[in-house]
C-alpha cells in the first residue's frame, strides 16, 4: 500500500468514527515559550488540554508535521544511521476531549491495524502501564482487560512509568499510556527469540508505531514542598550521572496528582513507521516516503544505494534532513546563528557535510531536492510546493556558505599534528565542524582528536548560556474565578478589570510578576506587533504593566510589583500614545507590503515582522536589493494610500473560507482558526487576515519614510521605516542638518555643485599629499641605505625613524628587502604620533633561520605597551608608548648582540 494510501486511508477511518479532521500546524511555533517546534501531534490542542480554549469538536483527527532534534526529544545523532529515527516527521492521531476513553480508542486502534490496514496479528504487541510506588499510582487494570479482549496476555507487556506514563510537563495533564509495537524480524528469529522481550529494548525491527495516551490526572505543585524553586535549583546545581532518575524522584516527592474532571484520549501514530510496517520492509528509508528522494539522490552522485554503509547512511541522512529543513523554511523558520534557526542551520550542515565527505558533492545539490518533495507532498503539504522556488534559493545559499566554511576549516586542519579540545571546539563554533566530522578528517589523516576536551569546552559553553538564561517560573496562584480572559482592546483601551490569577517570576536575580485577568485592553505580543504597556489602579494603588505575551492563549501581563489588594477591582489603562503609534506602524505595515507586491511582483510574501511605537520592521521574499528608484515608488504609493485617507475595514470572526475568497492574504507558518479577522484598506489594494491594531483610517498615520533597505538571509529582503511624529522628526533632523551644511558652505546657490567641486578639491589634495608622502618615504629609504652597516656577515640597519603612514613603513621595508638579500632591518618608528616596530629579514639571511622576524618583534613590542606579530621574515607591532622608541633600538641590540 503505498503512504498516500495509508495516510488516506487514516484520516477517512476516523471521519466514519465522528472525527473532525484539521489540518496540520505549522513546524514554527510562534506563541509557545516552551517549545521551538511542533515536536509532537498534540502541540496544537495543548490549550485544549490546559483549559485556555474550547475544543470546535470533541473528537479531532489530523496528520501532524512535527521535528525533533533538540532538548528532551533529541533524535538528530540517530538519524541516518538507524533506520527509524527521523528529524521530520508525520505523526497521524486522534483525539478525544471529554468525549470517548479507553475503551473504543482501543477498540478503534485494533480495528484500524488489523481489519484495514491488514497487519498480521501475530505480529503486535500491545504494553499497559504498571503503576508507580514513587506517585502511588496503580496498574492499568482497565487498559489490561480491555486490551484481553484483542490479544492473548502474553502478547499485553506491563510498562514502567518511563514508557507507560505520559506527560506533557513538569505539571499539568498526564496518564497512563498503552503502546503498540510490531515485530518486523523474519520468521526464523521470531521464533527464536519471542517479540515480547525485545519490545521497548531499541531493537531496530521490533518497534513502537501507536501510542495511546489517557489523560486522566493533572500533576500540581504540592504546597507544603519546595515546589518550582526546589527542581530549578536541582537542573542548575547537580552533576550525578543519574540526573534524569534523581530528577524525576524530584519531581514525584514535590507534586501531587489529582484526576481531571473530563477525561481525555490523545494518540500518536509515527506515519513513516506505519507504512514500513504495512509493507513489511526493512527500514522506513525503503518505504515511498524515502524513496524518490534516495533514488535521485543516488542518481546524482552516480553512487547506487546499498552498496556501502558509509554512502547508504549519507543517502538517509540528506533525504531525511531536506525534509525537516525545506518545511521549516516554507512554515517561516529561515536558518540563522540562534534558537530555532541554529537548528535548521545544524541540520542543514550535517546534511551538507555528509555529501561533501561521502558522496563527493563538492557543490550546492541539496536545494535540487525540494522540487522532488514538494511534488511527492503538495497534496498533503502545498506549502511547500507554492514556495518552491523560495525554499530552493534559501537551501542553496546555506550550501554554498557552508561549502566555503568547510574549505577554511579543512585550511585551519592543515600542519597539525593532533587537535585539541579547544581547537576543535573552535572548528564547531567558527566553522561550523560538528565534531563527528573533525574526528573523521583526523582518522583520514592519522592524527588524534581530544573529545573529551571538546565535550569540556561545549559543556562550558552551555553553562555560560544556562546561567545567562536561567529562569525560576513560580506556579500559578489562582486569586479570582479562573475565567478565560477576554480580549477587548480593539474597542476600548481602559477597562475595569479582576485578577484571576499570577505567578512569580526570577531571572538574573530580578523579581517580577505574571498576571492574569479577567479582561484585557492590553494588546498581547503576536503577528510582529509589541504588547502595549500602561497601568493598572486601584482605590489605593497604581501598578505599571511593563509588556503583555501571549503564552498559548494566555494573555499574561508583566509588572515589576504585585497589588496588595489581589481581589481588588482594578481600571486598566493602556498607554494611548504608545498603542497609536504602534497602531499607525502596523497598518502601514500592510499599506507597505502590498505597495511592494506592486512594484516588485507577486512572489513577494512577508517573511517576518517588527511593529512597535518607534519603527516598523518588515521582512520580505525577494532576491535582489531594491534599487533607489524601487524605493522611491512604493514610498510613494504608501504615502498616497495615506493621503487618500481610506477608512479601515475590519471584519471579525469571518470563516477562513470566507475570508481567502475575498482575497485576505494568509501567511505561510501562520496558524489560523476556523474564524479569522479581516483587515482591508481599500479591497483592491490591501486585505490581510491579522489580529493586529490598526487605525480607523490611513490618514492617521500622516506620513510613511522609508530609512533603510537590506538583507537579512539567502532570498529575504528587509524594509525598516518609520511613520507619524517619528516621520516629521526624521524630516526636520535631516533638514537641520542640510541647513548646517549650506551655513558651512556659505549658503551656495547651487549646493550639490559647491559639494562635487568641494570633494574634487579634496581628492587633488589628497593626490598631492600621496606624492609627498612618497618622497618623502624614498627619502628617508634612501637615508638608510646610508646608514647600512655590514656586520656578521649581513647588512644591518638599526633605526629610530619618522614615517607619514604605516604603508610608507612597509614600503620602505620590502624596498630594503629587494636591495639587501642579508637584510636585517629593524625600525623604531614614529608613525602619525603612535608607535610602530617592523623587522624585515633578506631573503638569504631568512634562509639560515639565524633570526626570526615574529619573534623578535614581539620581544620589541613590549617596550612600547604594545604586540605584534607576523612571518619569519617580516613582522610588525604597534602600542601605546611613543617615549619607548628609544628603548627598541637598545633591546634590539642586546637582542641581535650587536
Amino acid at each position: 500500500m503505498d503512504s498516500g494510501s495509508i495516510r488516506r486511508k487514516f484520516l477517512e477511518f476516523f471521519e466514519k468514527k465522528g472525527h473532525t479532521i484539521v489540518p496540520s500546524a505549522p513546524l514554527v511555533l510562534k506563541n509557545d515559550p516552551t517549545l521551538l517546534f511542533t515536536n509532537s501531534g498534540m502541540v496544537q490542542f495543548k490549550d485544549y488540554f490546559l483549559g485556555n480554549a474550547m475544543p470546535k469538536s470533541s473528537r479531532i483527527a489530523d496528520t501532524q508535521k512535527c521535528l525533533r532534534v533538540s532538548g528532551k526529544h533529541n533524535d538528530l545523532e540517530e538519524v541516518g544511521i538507524d533506520t527509524y529515527h527521523h528529524t521530520m516527521f508525520e505523526m497521524l492521531g486522534n483525539w478525544s476531549f471529554g468525549d470517548y476513553f479507553k475503551k473504543d480508542a482501543i477498540a478503534w486502534a485494533w480495528e484500524l491495524l488489523t481489519e484495514e490496514y491488514k497487519l498480521p496479528k501475530d505480529r503486535l504487541y500491545v504494553s499497559v502501564f504498571a503503576g508507580d510506588k514513587d506517585d502511588n499510582l496503580p496498574f492499568d487494570q482497565e487498559a489490561f482487560d480491555l486490551w484481553k479482549q484483542f490479544v492473548a496476555e502474553d502478547r499485553i507487556i506491563l510498562g514502567n512509568k518511563k514508557d507507560n506514563f505520559w506527560e506533557m510537563a513538569d505539571l499539568g495533564p498526564c496518564g497512563p499510556c498503552s503502546e503498540i509495537h510490531v515485530d518486523l524480524r523474519p520468521d526464523d528469529e521470531r521464533k527464536a527469540v519471542p517479540g515480547k522481550e525485545l519490545v521497548n529494548n531499541d531493537h531496530p525491527q521490533v518497534i513502537e508505531i501507536w501510542n495511546n495516551v489517557f489523560m486522566e490526572f493533572e500533576r500540581y505543585w504540592n504546597p507544603e514542598k519546595g515546589g518550582a524553586s526546589e527542581l530549578f535549583k536541582f537542573d542548575l546545581e547537580y552533576k550525578g550521572d543519574d540526573k534524569k532518575v534523581a530528577r524525576e524522584r524530584l519531581r514525584s516527592q514535590l507534586t501531587l496528582l489529582k484526576p481531571l474532571p473530563n477525561k481525555n484520549v490523545d494518540t500518536g501514530m509515527g506515519f513513516e513507521r506505519l507504512c514500513r510496517a504495512i509493507n513489511l520492509v526493512h527500514s522506513n528509508y525503503d518505504t515511498d516516503v524515502f524513496t524518490p528522494l534516495i533514488d535521485y539522490i543516488a542518481q546524482a552522485s552516480g553512487i547506487k544505494y546499498k552498496t556501502e554503509e558509509k554512502t547508504d547512511i549519507a543517502m538517509r541522512v540528506i533525504a531525511d534532513h531536506v525534509r525537516a529543513v525545506s518545511f521549516a523554511i516554507a512554515d517561516g523558520q529561515l536558518p540563522s546563528n540562534a534558537g530555532a534557526g541554529y537548528v535548521i542551520r545544524r541540520i542543514l550542515r550535517r546534511a551538507v557535510r555528509y555529501g561533501f565527505t561521502f558522496l563527493n558533492f563538492k557543490e550546492p545539490f541539496i536545494y535540487r531536492l525540494v522540487a522532488v518533495l514538494g511534488n511527492q507532498l503538495k497534496d498533503v503539504f502545498p506549502e511547500l510546493k507554492s514556495q518552491e522556488e523560495y525554499v530552493s534559493k534559501v537551501i542553496f545559499e546555506e550550501e554554498t556558505s557552508f561549502l566555503r566554511t568547510l574549505e577554511k576549516g579543512l585550511k585551519r586542519m592543515e600542519g597539525l599534528q593532533s587537535i585539541s579540545g579547544e581547537q576543535a571546539f573552535e572548528l564547531y563554533d567558527t566553522y561550523g565542524f560538528p565534531l563527528d566530522l573533525t574526528s573523521l578528517i583526523a582518522r583520514e589523516r592519522g592524527f588524534t582528536v581530544d573529545e573529551d576536551g571538546f565535550r569540556v569546552e561545549m559543556e562550558k559553553q552551555k553553562s555560560r548560556s544556562k546561567a545567562a538564561a536561567a529562569k525560576e517560573t513560580g506556579d500559578w496562584v489562582i486569586v479570582g474565578e479562573d475565567v478565560k480572559s477576554e480580549f477587548i482592546g480593539y474597542d476600548y483601551l481602559e477597562s475595569e478589570i479582576k485578577i484571576t490569577k499570577y505567578r512569580k517570576l526570577k531571572q538574573k536575580n530580578k523579581e517580577l510578576f505574571q498576571l492574569v485577568f479577567d479582561r484585557t485592553p492590553f494588546y498581547a505580543e503576536s503577528g510582529g506587533q509589541v504588547g502595549d504597556t500602561g497601568y493598572i489602579e486601584s482605590a489605593n494603588e497604581k501598578i505599571y504593566i511593563t509588556d503583555t505575551k501571549k503564552e498559548n492563549e494566555l494573555i499574561v501581563h508583566a509588572a515589576d510589583k504585585l497589588p496588595e489588594n489581589l481581589s481588588a477591582s482594578f481600571t486598566a489603562v493602556v498607554d494611548k500614545h504608545k498603542r497609536q503609534l504602534s497602531m499607525d506602524n502596523h497598518s502601514a505595515t500592510h499599506l507597505l507590503h502590498a505597495a511592494l507586491r506592486q512594484v516588485l511582483g507577486k512572489h513577494v510574501e512577508q517573511k517576518g515582522s517588527l511593529v512597535n511605537d518607534k519603527i516598523l520592521r518588515f521582512d520580505f521574499s525577494h532576491f535582489a536589493a531594491m534599487t533607489p528608484a524601487e524605493i522611491q515608488k512604493v514610498e510613494d504609493i504608501v504615502n498616497s494610500k495615506i493621503r487618500e485617507d481610506i477608512h479601515l475595514d475590519e471584519k471579525r470572526n469571518v470563516p477562513i473560507d470566507q475570508a481567502k475568497a475575498l482575497g485576505a492574504m494568509a501567511l505561510f507558518g501562520e496558524k489560523y482558526g476556523d474564524f479569522v479577522r479581516v483587515i482591508t484598506f481599500d479591497p483592491k489594494f490591501s486585505v490581510e487576515l491579522c489580529g493586529g491594531t490598526h487605525v480607523k483610517s490611513t490618514g492617521n498615520i500622516g506620513l510613511f519614510k522609508i530609512t533603510s533597505e537590506s538583507s537579512v538571509a539567502a532570498g529575504v529582503r528587509r524594509i525598516e521605516a518609520i511613520t507619524s511624529e517619528n516621520a516629521e522628526q526624521f524630516v526636520r533632523n535631516e533638514i537641520a542638518l542640510l541647513d548646517e551644511v549650506r551655513a558651512l558652505l556659505k549658503n551656495p546657490k547651487d549646493l550639490l555643485t559647491s559639494l562635487k567641486n568641494l570633494s574634487e578639491e579634496k581628492h587633488a589634495l589628497e593626490k598631492k599629499i600621496e606624492v609627498f608622502n612618497q618622497e618623502k618615504a624614498n627619502l628617508i629609504k634612501d637615508e638608510l641605505v646610508r646608514k647600512a652597516v655590514k656586520s656578521n656577515g649581513y647588512h644591518l640597519i638599526l633605526e629610530k625613524v619618522s614615517v607619514p603612514n604605516a604603508d610608507a613603513l612597509k614600503n620602505i621595508a620590502y624596498a630594503l628587502r629587494n636591495q639587501f638579500d642579508d637584510l636585517l632591518l629593524i625600525l623604531a618608528a614614529d608613525v602619525e604620533s603612535k608607535p610602530q616596530v617592523t623587522v624585515m629579514i633578506g631573503e638569504k639571511l631568512a634562509q639560515t633561520n639565524q633570526y626570526h622576524a615574529g619573534n623578535l618583534v614581539k620581544e620589541l613590542a613590549k617596550e612600547i605597551d604594545g604586540g605584534g606579530g607576523g612571518q619569519p621574515f617580516f613582522a610588525t607591532a604597534g602600542g601605546k608608548n611613543l617615549n619607548g622608541l628609544d628603548a627598541v633600538i637598545e633591546k634590539a641590540r642586546k637582542l641581535i648582540g650587536n
